[in-house]
């Protein structure tokens, strides 16, 4: 079967103006049953990857549907417009801006140039090592550990914050990770306590600062790490339209860093490596005010609704500056998670620092009722 380009274009507005028309739509995804002895399909809730519910701003479907005529072209002036957007909005130059693959990919350009071996002008003199929370994202541990990386991991503070002096101690030639706000706890390092660690480290050790859910932080202990860049050789601050831009099946990402350090990890990225519906869809998504405000209250609403239900359950949970939460369950995490996706609710995995815990996206407002009745279930005391 083949299809018009037109064509294709009129089905993909068909399904944003539907989107649009109806935001009470619940996002659940259409899986196969759990027992092939039940056959038909079955809806989900998918509230396990930390994904934006209510998708990417009517501009980028737009823009990505218009630029489907471009499709047989390299994605390099696409790549240029949106490297000067993203300049323009963050105060820097264009040659202090590097995009990814998302900013996974940026992650693992850190790990490959700082984590791998240190070389002088005739041997390899050692390697660098990673030192990171716990817990914390864990994709550039793993890009670190092929490297052959030490990896040291420092656990969260009584108030789930980085253990920033002990951080410090433990640092040395290699990469300091902080994922701020911190997945899969939610939570944030204070402000000043980020920019005394960037300013005393030591020159030789790189700070990675991921900033991934910046935009649902409104703590006003928190801000974001990009204006130190210029005074500071050895910080990148990375960040992702996977979030707030609802944009994470398309992959972009980004991150500021000065220009030395832009062409260190260049020279190991692929070329063209974020395609240019992606290219098309996030530089249409800065022109949308409306996107990140609206996703930030959305957010906060429900999250709001969603904490209140659990509190009247006698369940607490992490102080959250992002689009997810963490519940202390009282009881091994494990088995309610598998008992939830029994019930066709999809929540996070297990953290292994925290087997009590339970990681949940805030999606629409409708899917968090059927997590909250599946979690009033699964959490009841049982019969005597």
């Amino acid at each position: 079967m083949t299809i018009s380009r037109r064509k294709f274009a009129q089905l993909l507005g068909a399904g944003a103006a539907a989107a649009v028309a109806r935001p009470a739509l619940s996002l659940a995804k259409t899986v196969a049953a759990d027992s092939p002895s039940q056959g038909a399909a079955t809806a989900v809730v998918r509230l396990s990857s930390n994904e934006n519910p209510y998708g990417p701003s009517p501009k980028a479907l737009k823009a990505m549907s218009d630029a489907f005529g471009l499709a047989c072209r390299y994605p390099d002036e696409r790549a240029e417009v949106l490297v000067k957007s993203l300049a323009r909005l963050n105060g820097v130059a264009s040659e202090e801006i590097l995009l990814g693959d998302g900013s996974g990919e940026i992650l693992k350009l850190c790990a490959d140039a700082y984590t791998g071996p240190l070389t002088n002008e005739r041997n390899t003199v050692g390697r660098g090592i990673l030192v990171v929370a716990d817990p914390t994202f864990e994709a550039i541990l793993y890009h670190a550990k092929l490297n052959g990386a030490e990896i040291v991991k420092i656990p969260l503070t009584p108030s789930f914050s980085h253990d920033l002096p002990k951080m410090m101690a433990a640092a040395k030639k290699g990469l300091v990770y902080i994922c701020n706000p911190n997945n899969p706890t939610a939570s944030i390092s204070a402000k000043n306590e980020v920019r005394e660690f960037i300013e005393k480290a030591p020159s030789d050790t790189m700070i990675l600062v991921d900033e991934a859910y910046y935009h649902y932080a409104d703590s006003a202990d928190y801000e974001s790490m990009i204006p130190l860049v210029k005074d500071h050789p050895n910080l990148i601050v990375t960040r992702t339209f996977s979030k707030i831009y609802g944009m994470a099946g398309l992959r972009c990402g980004y991150c500021v860093a000065q220009s030395h350090t832009i062409e260190r990890l260049r020279e190991r990225q692929s070329w063209d490596s974020i395609n240019l519906m992606a290219l098309a869809a996030a530089t249409a998504s800065l022109e949308d005010p409306d996107q990140v405000t609206k996703g930030r209250r959305l957010n906060a609403e429900t999250r709001a609704f969603t904490i209140g239900e659990l509190k009247k359950m006698g369940f607490l949970t992490i102080p959250s500056q992002a689009n997810f939460i963490m519940i202390d369950v009282k009881r091994p995490v494990v088995p309610l998670i598998a008992t939830l996706r029994f019930r066709k609710v999809q929540v996070g995995r297990l953290f292994r620092p925290m087997p009590s815990h339970l990681r949940v996206t805030i999606g629409r407002r409708s899917e968090m009722e059927v997590f909250l009745a599946a979690f009033r279930e699964a959490t009841a005391p049982a019969p005597a």
